[in-house]
């Protein structure tokens, strides 16, 4: 028996990112491993959706109506709403890069950033992966996630990309016991150029931990001691927004 359509379709669609936004069918199909007429038969369709959209060349691009979809994921443009007034005060004060993200699975994905022009460079864009290990964001996010789901995280391959460093198990476990002990995380990483992110828990109704927000700066730049208590006020007003 054949893999379901619709895997094929996701397949298609997920084929896509930062570095790849315009694709041919000959290179759609083979990222996707997909046949190639099974590739066309199935991105036409997705095209009569409006998931993906043919360009005059034949190439595709992603269509507007996985941004309408995607706006009405409740951890995602909900979440946003609320958090989006408070990012944009800490942004404006910081002149720095904002992030805010959510888990999903074994990693986060980043639902907003806000940037400012002269900020450092930072490797993830909205709607991207960022792995729970070595990011501040991500860091936070597996501090207060259950027990047995940190012990698959960190049984797992614990390498920073694009450094190739592997990460010691011991000291990750330990920089989750301060996130927890403190409510802040706080991550250098060198590449792609030396920055700092001071980053910190979002919780919803329930209190239990919905997001991460974090600030992301020049490491020579920042006092991560001076911008957590920030961050923390931060964290705490979206928290009290996604409150009843």
């Amino acid at each position: 028996m054949g893999e379901p359509v619709i895997d094929r379709a996701f397949k298609l669609l997920a084929s896509f990112g930062p570095d790849d936004r315009v694709m041919s069918l000959a290179k759609l199909s083979r990222r996707a491993d997909v046949p190639k007429s099974s590739a066309l038969r199935i991105a036409r369709k997705l095209c009569d959706f409006g998931a993906l959209e043919r360009l005059e060349t034949g190439e595709f691009v992603i269509g507007l109506r996985l941004l309408e979809l995607a706006a009405m994921a409740p951890r995602g443009h909900g979440l946003r709403a609320v958090a989006l007034p408070y990012m944009e005060d800490l942004h404006h004060a910081t002149r720095q890069h904002v992030l805010l993200a959510v888990r999903s699975g074994n990693e986060a994905v980043l639902v907003e950033r806000l940037s400012a022009r002269n900020a450092g460079s930072v490797l993830y864009y909205v709607g991207g992966r960022i792995p729970l290990y070595g990011t501040g964001v991500g860091m936070c996010l597996l501090a207060y996630a259950p027990t047995a789901f940190q012990e698959e995280v960190l049984s797992g391959e614990l390498v920073l990309r694009p450094e190739h460093r592997r990460l010691d198990q011991g000291q990750v476990r330990a920089q989750l016991a301060t996130i927890r002990k403190e409510g802040i995380a706080i991550i250098r990483r060198p590449r792609p150029e030396p920055m700092t992110s001071v980053a910190g828990p979002v919780f919803g109704p329930h209190k239990d931990m919905i997001a991460a927000l974090s600030v992301v700066a020049p490491t020579a730049a920042t006092d991560a001691v001076a911008l957590r208590p920030a961050v923390t006020a931060v964290c705490r007003a979206i928290s009290r927004g996604l409150s009843p």
